[in-house]
């Protein structure tokens, strides 16, 4: 049967019903993805005639045709993703995944002594059934769109982390993954969960290794803060630029619980993310940072959402990105503020710097607001190097080039100064200088 998946070429209801049957999976996942599958050929693929598609063009890939599972072979970690591993400091757990297959699961005695649970999401279907059936595909519908359908009908692997009530993991788990065959999709699905009055730190780290060719990915996280509940999460997407990634990071935020959330996007040849945070109990909170570099002719499309939909809920939101050679991207940010969702207090900001002449980036920010005792902000800025800046610095002995270095740093150092992780800060200042070398 693992054959029968690993060789298949299309989309078909036989490699979904395979797929289940490799894994073994109960007859409520089994139904579940075939009722997804049912959806997924209905739909038509979005095109950029659809408003949230118009700045992404599908016409280069065809999903439909790239295997839907793969299985790698077993072998080393890349010297990239230990590095990486290395890089991000004390963990309590890590998960390590290499195309479609778990290659190791670690979780400290400790932590798993408190009762966290951290789990590949395959593995949790079969030792947690009742726990995942309770949240899974919960937060992100199959039938919101065509590749939420695909995503629902066809997921592999994937992380699952479940924090008991009171419980604080107060050292990050980590998951990576990473891919090293072309011509494959791969649909992640992460499910975080932590109950009420609970803490986790989750840093998800996915890019690809030795590889060529076009691969897709179509990861799905979905995030449960229950009340008085506090959720970090990191991700960090360094795709090679024959990759697309089309992706969707939500988060429920229950009563007095707090959402802390950074993605990162370096890699890729497009990159769609959706990235949302409904605010859903009173005194719910959520910080939404993001960090974007894109050079060559990748093409970012960014769409977040602050979804208000209680009152005494608070908001905070800061995307930079810096874009440069032919890179595009684009950024469109929604505050929606429900009806009753008084004393809200909502603050967005988008700030892109242009280093090439040929580099575009494009910020549309939005606000949709339904109640009328609140306070909400909205703005966004997008500049070019400045000489004179550049002038002064190189005037001091500077080349232009290591001042050029010092303006990248400068502009996205208020966002890195806000994420309290040192090992992932000195990650991404790494990351940022490694960019501006080539």
């Amino acid at each position: 049967m693992a054959d029968q998946i690993t060789e298949a070429t299309e989309l078909t209801r036989g490699a979904v019903e395979a797929l289940s049957a490799r894994f073994d999976e109960p007859a409520w996942v089994r139904e579940a993805r075939l009722r997804a599958f049912e959806a997924f050929e209905r739909m038509s693929w979005p095109t950029t005639q659809d408003a949230r598609w118009r700045r992404t063009d599908l016409s280069g890939l065809v999903p439909d045709r790239l295997r839907p599972f793969v299985e790698g072979a077993p072998g080393p970690l890349p010297a990239a993703v230990r590095m990486l591993r290395d890089q991000l400091g004390p963990t309590a757990g890590v998960l390590v995944q290499r195309d479609a297959t778990t290659v190791s699961a670690h979780l400290d005695a400790g932590t798993a002594g408190s009762g966290v649970l951290f789990a590949d999401m395959h593995a949790a279907v079969r030792d947690y059934p009742d726990l995942v059936q309770r949240y899974l595909m919960r937060l992100v519908r199959f039938d919101e769109g065509k590749f939420q359908a695909l995503h629902a009908a066809v997921w592999a692997s994937g992380t699952f982390v479940y924090v008991p009530a009171g419980v604080e993991a107060a050292v990050p788990l980590l998951a990576l993954s990473w891919t090293d065959i072309a011509d494959a999709a791969f649909f992640p699905h992460a499910l975080v969960v932590a109950g009420p009055g609970s803490r986790v730190t989750v840093i998800s780290a996915s890019g690809v290794g030795t590889g060529t060719g076009r691969t897709l990915s179509v990861p799905v996280v979905e995030l449960v803060a229950e009340d008085g509940a506090a959720i970090r999460h990191v991700v960090l997407s360094d795709w090679g630029r024959q990759a697309w990634e089309i992706g969707v990071v939500r988060a429920h935020v229950g009563r007095d619980a707090a959402l802390h959330s950074l993605v990162v996007g370096l890699g890729g040849e497009v990159v769609k993310t959706d990235v949302e945070s409904i605010l859903a109990g009173p005194g719910a909170s959520s910080e939404m940072l993001g960090l974007v570099f894109g050079d060559g002719r990748q093409h970012y499309d960014i769409h977040t959402l602050q979804d208000h939909a209680a009152p005494h809920t608070f908001s905070d939101l800061l995307y930079k990105t810096a874009v440069s050679d032919r890179a595009v991207s684009s950024f469109i940010g929604m505050i929606r503020v429900h009806p009753g969702a008084q004393k809200t207090n909502a603050f967005q900001s988008n700030r892109n710097l242009i280093l090439s002449a040929g580099a575009r980036a494009i910020s549309d920010p939005k606000l949709e607001i339904m109640a009328n005792d609140l306070r909400c902000t909205h703005g966004s800025a997008t500049s070019r190097l400045n000489e004179e800046h550049l002038f002064y610095l190189m005037s001091r002995g500077l080349p232009r080039d290591e001042a050029v270095r010092m303006v990248v740093e400068g502009f996205f150092a208020e966002l890195l100064d806000r994420v309290p992780l040192e090992p992932l800060r000195e990650r991404l200042r790494g990351d940022i200088a490694t960019r501006m070398a080539v």
